[in-house]
């Protein structure tokens, strides 16, 4: 007889400790990775005080490592499995800290197809953290190996009973705490409104990572209806009582009458990246060697200027650019969440299509970097963006800062020149009036003083004492961005200053960022604090010029939701409704309410806002959530004429309502004088989803899904709408629409 063998104790016992030692020491290289480095300060500020977090990211990778382990038998395979879940996505947010200033967040998955291209133009280098950890994996997968081979074979019933248990273990971990806002809060682990990335080294990769998750769903605002919205929209007490002075009585718009304002101004955005006045810091113990602002200096005297309250810093350039587009407040969205990638999905209310719906505006977008990125090839056309000019379409451009950067980026000069290119395209194809928005790359982090050769680059000639020679150093990379967008500025308003039409150029940088890798620059000099909350580190410099009026005009500090609302009331341009009630917040209730924290009429700011402040506040959301997530503009036509309704009278006395009401016929007369606007807009917004969808079976469902709410509001439709749901090919649906348009009226209101 043939004895069974026996296991050691010894043997067993590493067999048990294996495990857990295993995904907790993968659980280090993870956040090794994800931070580039390993410190005793990572341990004492973040690790240790944070312990929850990383308990709960080891019992995923260790009930992971069970599963595997249990279904498979084959221990090797479960190591490295635990090893590619944590240390994968590690890897991928050290990258995307280092290209955009953000980790590595559950939305990006959106954004696979482009990452490895983003990544190759920044000149991205495996790191010493990844090499050695790839080793020490290796290491974990050959010791596995051994450690288990002769393991008691067992057959499928306890197999299949030890898989389910663990992976019913790793469904409880998942669904109920990491997907649970209560539960993680209850144990220690609390959502950053403001950073990300601070989240992330908080809490690290694995929490982080799980716990945004829940950021993906939009909870519908209380009190939200449509009487609500319309009670809001149509307060002709409120417009009468908060109305009734100048928001800026120095404005063109204001000392002008509203017969004598220019209607239709061609409409120049620029976001410039990272851009503020670092000439600021002179007043703080720094010096450069060159005036860096000159040409903003010198407008500021003719022009309306003040600051943006970004909702970010050190990233989320397209937060800013959602905010200062659209009116909408990224703030009331799930934090961490991109408004471009996860909420414009579908056509909805913006500036671009306000004017490009009831102005008859041609609309434009210009961005030197790839298409992709940020998903603004999809955000776009749903603003209402007509053409998309980005870097893949770019020649004969000049780049710089390729010491980072390998495959340089356009410079603001280059970026000028696209900008006046593209609107002398536009004036010779049509007589339309303009929208361009442009945003710049040139100043993107990373700053570092090789990124400019010493005959170009911006000196900093005296500092505060104590500041490392690398941060000096990526001050004056960074000083050295600023005066070329100054220069920018500078040939733009030259420009624009010789045409022979009307033109409002608004020109704002999208957020700060740290120089260097902390904030010295700020801390030495009593700028800011090293906080990234504070409110000084999120106003940006703003400046509003035109070429028919040199009014100075003193617009403090508004939030970036508030730039298009403000620009339009001060040169006097007919404002939706909505933007009038984001005019009368700015006036009566606070300058912003961004990331938990409001700036009060007077520029100082709480975490504390009143009562009053608060009720405003809820109202703004509640617009916004009918707006991008409610009947929003296209699926509720009669929203679109409610919306360009404009009182008559300065202190709005005859608004929306009233016209409504007492004169019912005159706007629906109105309405369907508009019937061929709205016809004209749906035939380009199917054009849109067919440049940017991949088949005319997707462009179908978007436009079939819209017509589902727009067919109510005709007379007798209901055999056309069937023709459209019929659609099978974009020829049909064409035919169907036209008849439909041709054969059915607009209802009576």
């Amino acid at each position: 007889m043939n004895a069974k063998k026996h296991t050691p104790l010894s043997l067993h016992g590493l067999r048990l400790l294996f495990p857990p030692l295993a995904t907790l020491g993968i659980l280090f290289l993870t956040e090794w990775i994800a931070r580039g480095s390993l410190t005793g300060e990572t341990f004492t500020q973040y690790i240790f005080p944070h312990a929850e977090a990383y308990l709960l990211a080891w019992a995923m990778l260790f009930l992971s490592w069970l599963a595997v382990d249990w279904l498979t038998r084959f221990a090797p395979l479960a190591t490295l499995l635990a090893a590619v879940l944590g240390c994968a996505p590690a890897a991928v947010n050290f990258y995307t800290l280092q290209l955009r200033g953000e980790p590595f967040l559950p939305w990006d998955l959106m954004q696979v197809s482009e990452a490895a291209g983003v990544a190759a133009a920044a000149g991205i280098h495996i790191q010493t953290s990844m090499v050695v950890s790839i080793v020490i994996i290796v290491l974990l997968v050959v010791v596995s190996f051994f450690l288990y081979r002769g393991r008691q074979k067992l057959n499928w019933k306890p197999r299949v009973a030890g898989f389910l248990a663990s992976a019913a273990a790793t469904c409880g971990l998942l669904f109920g705490v990491f997907l649970q806002p209560a539960v993680t809060q209850t144990i220690g682990i609390v959502p950053d409104a403001w950073m990300q990335d601070r989240y992330y080294r908080y809490y690290g990769v694995i929490t982080s990572f799980l716990t945004n998750l829940t950021n993906l769903e939009i909870s519908k605002p209380e009190g939200y209806s449509e009487e609500a919205v319309n009670e809001i929209l149509d307060d002709t007490e409120a417009a009468q009582k908060y109305s009734t002075a100048p928001l800026y009585p120095g404005s063109y718009g204001a000392a002008t009458s509203a017969d004598e304002t220019v209607k239709k101004p061609t409409i120049i955005y620029v976001m410039n990246e990272s851009y503020w006045d670092v000439s600021e810091l002179e007043q703080y113990g720094f010096q450069f060697d060159t005036d860096v602002s000159a040409n903003l200096h010198a407008l500021q005297q003719t022009s309306a200027s003040g600051r943006a309250y970004s909702p970010s810093f050190g990233g989320g350039t397209c937060d800013v650019e959602f905010e200062a587009l659209t009116g909408y407040s990224a703030s009331f969205l799930p934090n961490g969440s991109k408004p471009y990638q996860q909420h414009v999905t579908k056509p909805m209310f913006s500036l671009p299509n306000y004017l490009k719906l009831t102005q008859g505006y041609q609309t434009a977008a210009v961005h030197c970097f790839w298409a992709k990125y940020w998903s603004r090839d999809t955000a776009y056309p749903n603003l209402g963006f007509d053409t998309f000019l980005s870097l893949e379409q770019m020649t004969h451009v000049n780049k710089v800062r390729r010491h980072y950067w390998t495959s340089g980026l356009v410079t603001d000069d280059s970026m000028a020149d696209q900008i006046i290119q593209q609107y002398e395209k536009m004036k010779t194809s049509s007589d339309a009036p303009v929208f361009l928005h442009a945003v710049t790359m040139q100043n993107h982090t990373n700053y570092n003083k090789d990124n400019y050769p010493d005959d170009v680059r911006v000196k900093v000639t005296e500092h505060p004492a104590g500041l490392k020679a690398s941060t000096i150093g990526a001050l004056e990379d960074f000083a050295t961005g600023i005066r070329d967008a100054d220069a920018m500025l500078g040939k733009l308003t030259q420009y624009f200053s010789q045409v022979d039409e009307p033109v409002i150029l608004v020109f704002w940088g999208d957020h700060y960022n740290p120089i260097d890798s902390n904030y010295d620059v700020f801390t030495s000099s009593g700028y800011a604090s090293d906080s990234s909350a504070d409110p000084r580190l999120h106003q940006t410099t703003l400046l509003m010029w035109s070429n028919y009026t040199d009014k100075p005009v003193d617009l403090g500090t508004i939030a970036a939701y508030d730039i298009s609302p403000v620009m339009m009331d001060i040169y006097g341009l007919e404002e939706p409704l909505y933007f009038q009630f984001l005019n009368r917040q700015l006036r009566v209730a606070s300058r912003t309410n961004t990331r938990g924290t409001t700036m009060n009429l007077d520029g100082t700011t709480t975490q504390e806002p009143t009562e009053f402040q608060q009720r405003w506040c809820a109202e703004h959301w509640l617009l916004q959530y009918d707006l991008m997530f409610g009947r929003g503009m296209l699926i509720d036509p009669a929203l679109v004429m409610r919306l360009r309704a404009k009182s008559a009278d300065p202190a709005g006395k005859n608004a929306a309502k009233k016209l409504r009401l007492e004169n019912k016929s005159t706007v629906w007369e109105d309405a369907a004088k508009r019937v061929s606007d709205i016809r004209d807009f749906y035939g380009r917004l199917a054009e849109d989803y067919a440049a940017v969808l991949s088949g005319e079976r997707d462009v179908l469902f978007k436009m079939k899904e819209l017509w589902s709410w727009q067919g109510q509001l005709f007379e007798g439709s209901e055999k056309y709408l069937k023709k459209i749901r019929k659609a099978q090919k974009l020829t049909e649906y064409k035919s169907a629409v036209a008849a439909l348009f041709a054969d059915c009226p607009i209802k009576d209101a």
